[in-house]
């Protein structure tokens, strides 16, 4: 059985300037790698509304899940939760149950619940809440598109929240073999290698090392029995 698939979207003129370094599409590939969904795609997109409706269609077509990172906040910027609902063809509004935690956080905040703070709770018809248990305000699960905080600490808190609620597959499982020669050197028995087990990934990740070159074979695949069988193979080739 093939392993559902995703994609995240990350949404963001910060990312795109350089001015931050993304980190959550690292995060989400290895607690997704974990429980048997297949991260296919990445991308990143500015602020801008047409440009994340289209990127949302596509990928929401293409991918058992999507993953959105950024632009639920307060500000005039935050624009990806209409982008969404525009993309999944439902109106949006505030929610009364996003509202009520909102107002709820703030009063314990002793800050005023104002117009930029109630934003936060614009959710599309439709959509089921993704708790956030750092600073509260929700993202939100619209048929398959997950839309989450750009902020690490929050993007990992609701992705906790989300992943128990996902059917995965068998966990992608790897194994790797370091050989001090280069890709060029090993390039055609790994490739022949490669065609003998299709069931398999099989990447190489060169390095140079005081001035030598090197390579780490890396093996991918679900079933041990044939990863073992596949690794004494290149074991044998490289070893």
């Amino acid at each position: 059985m093939t392993n559902p698939t995703a994609a995240i979207l990350v949404i963001g003129d910060e990312i795109l300037s350089g001015r931050t370094r993304d980190s959550n599409m690292h995060f989400l590939a290895g607690e997704l790698t974990r429980i048997g969904i297949t991260l296919r795609e990445a991308r990143v997109v500015a602020d801008i509304h047409p440009e994340i409706v289209a990127a949302v269609q596509a990928l929401s077509a293409k991918y058992t899940h999507v993953f959105t990172s950024g632009g639920i906040g307060p500000t005039h910027d935050d624009i990806t939760a209409d982008a969404v609902a525009e993309a999944m063809g439902a109106k949006i509004g505030h929610r009364e149950d996003a509202m009520a935690l909102l107002q709820a956080h703030y009063d314990r905040s002793g800050l005023p619940f104002n117009e930029a703070r109630q934003r936060m709770a614009r959710i599309p018809e439709g959509a089921t809440l993704i708790d956030n248990p750092v600073s509260t305000a929700p993202g939100f699960t619209i048929g398959n598109v997950h839309v989450m905080a750009g902020v690490p600490k929050i993007f990992e808190a609701m992705v906790a929240s989300v992943l128990p609620k996902l059917t995965g597959g068998p966990p992608l499982l790897s194994q790797s073999l370091r050989v001090e020669r280069g890709e060029g050197e090993i390039a055609g028995p790994f490739g022949a290698l490669a065609a003998e087990f299709p069931d398999l990934s099989m990447g190489s990740y060169p390095f140079i090392q005081n001035g030598a070159h090197g390579t780490n074979l890396v093996v991918r695949g679900t079933d041990p029995a044939r990863l073992d069988e596949a690794m004494v193979k290149l074991t044998r080739l490289f070893g």
